[in-house]
């Protein structure tokens, strides 16, 4: 019988265990090529361990000393940066908060110049008011009471006051009798005379239609006096701008 160690060879002769060694490499078999993948992957995960190793050892050689002077210069890098990132997130508030008081002190400066210019009668305006139409019947229209009137209607809460479609009334207005009608801020007018008031138009209805008021003196002159509230009245004459004489803005303290 052949020894345990030798098999039969097809031709009958039994072979070495040179010869079965070589024949495996030549025809594995599949569980060998199983151990054969494992072994490589096993292989490949030491070399990156140990290149790992290699790679996290740079402090090794340190004493302990100079390992707590790294530790104490990287926490105060790190404070030093959170300090930067407090400074920098403070001034980014600080600004978002200047540029909104800015928006909100121009928004404030444009509205206020708004009013003044409706109020100096520079730019045309609408809004709810009230036409007063006042006719001559018996005798001339005195200026005085138109004076009196416009004051009255002032008082009333009037913002905007134009005559006949052609003057804008303000601070600065004058009335003048003059031989066929009123005299207007240079311009003479003739009856009818149409005042345009934006307003409250029942404030300005009661200014006009109260006990001895604007109304009832013209009336006792010889006119005749209408009335209409109105939702809605453009008015589109403006005053020029009077340049003062005298006063002058004062210098910044």
């Amino acid at each position: 019988m052949p020894e345990p160690d030798e098999q039969q060879a097809p031709g009958g002769e039994p072979q070495s265990g040179r010869n079965r060694l070589l024949h495996a490499l030549m025809t594995p078999s599949r569980n060998q090529v199983v151990v054969a993948v494992l072994l490589a992957l096993v292989a490949f995960a030491v070399v990156v361990q140990v290149r790992s190793t290699e790679a996290d050892d740079t402090y090794a050689g340190y004493r302990d000393e100079d390992l707590i002077a790294v530790l104490d210069g990287l926490a105060g890098t790190s404070q030093r940066a959170r300090a930067e990132i407090e400074r920098l997130e403070t001034t980014r508030d600080q600004l978002a908060s200047d540029s909104a008081d800015q928006r909100t002190a121009l928004q404030q400066a444009q509205s206020e110049a708004d009013t003044l210019a409706i109020l100096a009668g520079l730019v045309p305006v609408r809004g709810p008011g009230v036409r007063i139409t006042i006719s001559e019947v018996t005798a001339p229209v005195n200026a005085d009471t138109v004076v009196d009137m416009v004051q009255s209607l002032r008082v009333a809460g009037a913002e905007a006051i134009q005559v006949n479609g052609q003057v804008r009334l303000v601070a600065q207005s004058a009335f003048t009798d003059v031989t066929g009608g009123l005299e207007v801020d240079g311009e003479v007018l003739s009856a009818p005379y149409v005042f345009d008031v934006i307003g409250p138009p029942s404030a300005l209805t009661n200014a006009m239609t109260i006990l001895e008021g604007p109304r009832v003196d013209l009336q006792d002159e010889g006119a005749e006096v209408e009335i209409t509230e109105q939702a809605s009245i453009d008015i589109e004459a403006v005053a020029d701008p009077l340049d003062p004489d005298f006063a002058r803005p004062q210098d910044a303290q």
